[in-house]
């Protein structure tokens, strides 16, 4: 597999099992709904608001191990198509737990024809993905 294009990790204070199910709640993409029946090569849909803007992003779920990993295709569907376009992302969490805590990685790895970013987008990337395990942190943790 290639180098990912960003990566970006935490540690939450909860046992893997807290942060998976915090997961599975929403808390990977805060402020979002996520509609998916969790198999693998299934769809999942995230719906919500970014910057005061109504937002629907697809993927299919590609690898899920219970509180150890969960990778998805991720694309945003800005033209209500539902279909994977030409460059989309693959977002990775690995999950790894040490007694009552857990150290997520997020990756992303960019697929398709556009794989290489410049460094403004990548700072974008790890800005948004670091915002995001933030919010996961704070659910897990508000669970536990």
């Amino acid at each position: 597999m290639q180098k990912p294009v960003v990566e970006v990790g935490t540690t939450i204070a909860a046992p893997a099992a807290e942060v998976w199910k915090a997961m599975r709640e929403g808390a990977m993409f805060p402020g979002t709904v996520i509609e998916t029946d969790w198999r693998i090569g299934h769809p999942i849909t995230f719906k919500g608001e970014w910057n005061g803007k109504p937002f629907t992003d697809r993927g299919e779920i590609q690898t899920l191990s219970e509180a150890r990993e969960l990778s998805f295709t991720h694309w945003s569907d800005t033209d209500g198509s539902g279909k994977r376009p030409l460059s989309y992302h693959l977002v990775k969490y690995r999950l790894e737990p040490t007694g009552q805590r857990t150290r997520v990685t997020l990756s992303q790895f960019n697929e398709g024809k556009q794989t290489q970013v410049d460094a403004r987008t990548r700072a974008e990337f790890e800005k948004n993905w670091t915002m995001m395990l933030d919010g996961l942190k704070q659910s897990a943790e508000g669970m536990h």
